[in-house]
């Protein structure tokens, strides 16, 4: 039984509406572009500005997540509760308070925003700036099969080429290239749930690649982004060196992101299974899996990161 609204805690409440669990997917990138600018940027870590980032992206990330959540259930999406659903679907929050909640996150996040611009530079400012513009139109961007480009670019590209200027104050094409594949994967992560939802989607005439693709064509493209993100770190150690590239080539380092395999195979088989599942819960949180197979795959490529530091690796 659900637990009612008098029944949970304020904290809960609210702890629940920017959904913690999603924070990974955004939080990595943060991570992996500072210890890019780290490592290959040649500078000496600012813990201040590393933590300052990483506070700017979870709360812009929190302050999304409790506005999409109002959208989702004011034009009637979300009407039944998971394990992974918001505190307004469960009753919990009003629309009202929780958009009231997304205000003012927004607000901090774009008044933190603006700081670490202020100390880094306008090149920050021009990225920041998009990021918070597709932030606050994601819910809008979604309904029309544009959330999966809005994800790949807040929660990756943006992200990690973000923090690699706060620390470096410079723009470099490395952390956009090499932060593609962990991009691909917040794809995943959001296709995960559209898929899921894409029969309801289209009834309401809401479009997302998921509903757009087709049951068939969804599972196609979740398979591309799942094991296509580990193939296309393989192809940046090789291709670069292999036709002699003057882009920078990824570390062998970067083999180590082999080891989440057994993870992407076994949510490959979630997928597959989604009709007759193993459990019944199985494809309806499928998205919680993808983040969290997300998270190990980000962790995998940033200790890629640093074996290449301990180890010098050519």
């Amino acid at each position: 039984m659900m637990a009612t609204a008098e029944s949970v805690s304020l904290s809960k409440k609210w702890l629940t509406a920017v959904r913690p669990w999603s924070f990974p997917a955004s939080s990595m990138a943060v991570i992996f572009g500072t210890s890019l600018a780290v490592v290959f940027g040649g500078v000496r870590l600012d813990p201040f500005r590393f933590l300052l980032s990483l506070l700017t992206m979870v709360v812009l990330h929190a302050a999304a997540n409790m506005l999409s959540d109002v959208f989702d259930f004011r034009r009637e999406l979300d009407k039944d509760v998971t394990p992974v659903s918001g505190a307004v679907v469960r009753g919990w929050l009003s629309p009202a308070a929780a958009t009231r909640g997304a205000v003012v996150l927004f607000a901090a996040g774009i008044a933190l925003g603006l700081f670490l611009a202020a100390i880094t530079g306008w090149t920050l400012l021009v990225i920041g700036g998009i990021g918070i513009a597709v932030g606050a139109f994601y819910t809008l961007l979604k309904y029309h099969a544009l959330g999966d480009l809005a994800v790949f670019l807040n929660f990756g590209i943006l992200g990690a080429l973000g923090a690699w200027v706060v620390q470096t104050k410079s723009f470099s094409w490395v952390p956009v290239v090499w932060t593609v594949p962990m991009s691909m994967l917040v794809i995943a992560i959001l296709h995960a749930n559209n898929w899921r939802d894409a029969i309801s989607d289209s009834e309401r005439k809401i479009k997302t690649v998921a509903s757009i693709l087709g049951d068939k064509g969804s599972e196609a493209y979740y398979a591309f982004l799942v094991f296509g993100s580990m193939a296309l770190v393989f192809g940046l150690m090789i291709v670069p060196r292999l036709f002699s590239l003057r882009f920078p080539a990824m570390p062998w380092t970067f083999a180590v992101v082999g080891l989440a395999l057994p993870r992407a195979l076994a949510l490959w088989g979630r997928a597959r299974r989604r009709r007759a599942p193993r459990q019944p819960l199985d494809f309806v949180i499928l998205d919680g899996a993808t983040a969290q197979y997300n998270l190990l795959f980000g962790l995998l490529c940033t200790a890629a990161v640093w074996l290449q530091f301990v180890l010098k690796l050519g």
